[in-house]
């Protein structure tokens, strides 16, 4: 038993945990975890504390670089369509895309053909459609081979997430068109980065998932932590018992009532295990 025996701490990856944004623009590697960062996280599980992962990544694109990151706790992953055991080698729980889900997101790339959808199976197999230099940077950034589809439904299910790949203006255009269609009532549209838009099934988020982790963790969500950067954070930023968010983040997280830390090239996850250990000591 720990101080910190009975409490989650979650956090994203991309530019929360490690901060990988200038990797992506310049095609730079992905740099390691700050030792702070990772004295910070040994001495929270070596208290008790459960620690996980969340990403937007899916598990093909994140599985290499798990390694890099102590965790003792199920993670979240492709933006909470998956809930996966590290230590295992198997997913927990899934919430998979409909059958109708290809055939729909075909449309909105036929109306902007300068558009790449990269759609993720289950089986940890990254499809593309139209390929893009945006498509190139996200393989850069996640070393991940892709196979490229002449179209979505040729894709084979069941696929966890779409990522709709473009510049910021027309994916704003194509997530107009989609609400317009009523597909806010079947799946989870939101930005990852201003030029990834995601697509999982309704209540497939970050904020659904981590609930279901810490149930089985027997945590109760008085003593859950979230951070994140991105809107995509935002649902487990909010169920948390207090989110936090590096000074990084996207200004649509800082208006969600979050605590801001230092920025994640400056070693938040050391400074919000800080805060807590003040608060359990």
């Amino acid at each position: 038993m720990g101080k910190f025996t009975g409490v989650l701490l979650a956090s994203d990856f991309d530019n929360t945990l490690v901060y990988t944004e200038a990797a992506l623009r310049a095609g730079t590697p992905t740099p390691p975890l700050s030792e702070k960062n990772r004295t910070a996280l040994e001495y929270f599980m070596a208290e008790g504390g459960a620690f996980a992962v969340a990403t937007g990544r899916a598990l093909p694109s994140f599985i290499n670089f798990a390694d890099m990151v102590p965790m003792n706790a199920p993670g979240v992953v492709c933006n909470g369509a998956g809930l996966y055991d590290f230590a295992a080698g198997a997913y927990l729980d899934t919430a998979m895309l409909d059958e109708d889900v290809r055939a729909r997101v075909q449309t909105v790339i036929d109306r902007f053909p300068d558009m790449a959808v990269e759609a993720y199976h289950i089986d940890n197999v990254i499809y593309v459609v139209h390929p893009n230099d945006i498509t190139y940077q996200h393989q850069h950034l996640t070393k991940v081979g892709i196979t490229e589809a002449p179209s979505l439904p040729d894709v084979p299910m069941p696929l966890g997430k779409l990522l709709l790949e473009d510049e910021h203006e027309r994916l704003e255009e194509a997530l107009a068109y989609m609400k317009e269609q009523g597909w806010e009532e079947h799946y989870e549209l939101i930005f990852s980065t201003p030029v990834l838009l995601e697509v999982t099934a309704k209540g497939a988020n970050k904020g659904g998932m981590i609930r279901r982790l810490a149930e089985r963790l027997e945590i109760s969500m008085e003593h859950v932590y979230c951070a994140g950067d991105e809107a995509n954070d935002i649902s487990m930023l909010t169920v948390a018992a207090e989110g936090f968010a590096p000074a990084n983040c996207n200004p649509v997280v800082r208006e969600c009532g979050v605590t801001i830390v230092s920025d994640a090239r400056e070693d938040a996850i050391a400074d919000i295990i800080a805060i807590l250990d003040k608060r359990y000591s």
